[in-house]
């Protein structure tokens, strides 16, 4: 059994809610003490993981309980860590301005692949936040590549992952697919 300080329900939440929620508990935890969120959102672990990152605290890992995931976090020590946020931002109508204007625009989808089968750009290549790492190498780091998820979030911490690792043209998209207006299609029976 793994001691926690606090446990937080994030069952039957999608992104960005789990994260939203964490950040709310964390901030009224002590430095070093440890949260259990529990999630069955599959993209939570990918998001866990990036979020802590980004804002310094311990992603300690995650066990799966049937379809619930928990995950372990432990809550940055001395000074507060201000959550960072990717710079460079595009909003959706400007993303279509630049798919129509350029048919070679790099649009890539961090969301779990059950939500790029249901709708996505056209163009998009789909590439899932938590398989981010480890396909580094299907992009091209000189490339202009505009990230985007359902909420703009999981998109943001990618757009980071990416340009810490030497992508030069990286933009986030806001608010990402949840508020898309543009061409889209299925692929659910492919």
């Amino acid at each position: 059994m793994i001691k926690t300080n606090s446990v937080l329900d994030a069952k039957g939440l999608a992104c960005p809610m789990p994260i939203v929620r964490t950040k709310k508990v964390m901030n009224g935890l002590e430095a070093g003490e440890v949260l259990e969120v529990q999630a069955t959102d599959k993209g939570s672990t990918a998001d866990m993981k990036a979020w802590a990152e980004s804002t310094g605290h311990q992603y300690l890992g995650t066990v799966e309980e049937g379809t619930v995931l928990k995950h372990y976090l432990r809550k940055a020590c001395g000074e507060e860590h201000e959550e960072k946020k990717h710079e460079k931002v595009i909003s959706n109508e400007e993303l279509l301005q630049k798919i129509e204007e350029n048919q070679n625009t790099i649009v890539l989808d961090v969301r779990e692949s059950a939500e790029y089968a249901f709708n996505h750009i056209p163009s998009a290549k789909s590439l899932p936040m938590g398989e981010l790492g480890e396909r580094f190498s299907e992009l091209d780091k000189e490339s202009e590549i505009f990230v985007i998820c359902r909420t703009g979030s999981r998109s943001d911490l990618a757009a980071q992952k990416l340009t810490a690792e030497g992508f030069k043209q990286v933009v986030n998209v806001e608010p990402g697919m949840s508020q898309w207006s543009g061409p889209s299609q299925k692929s659910v029976n492919e």
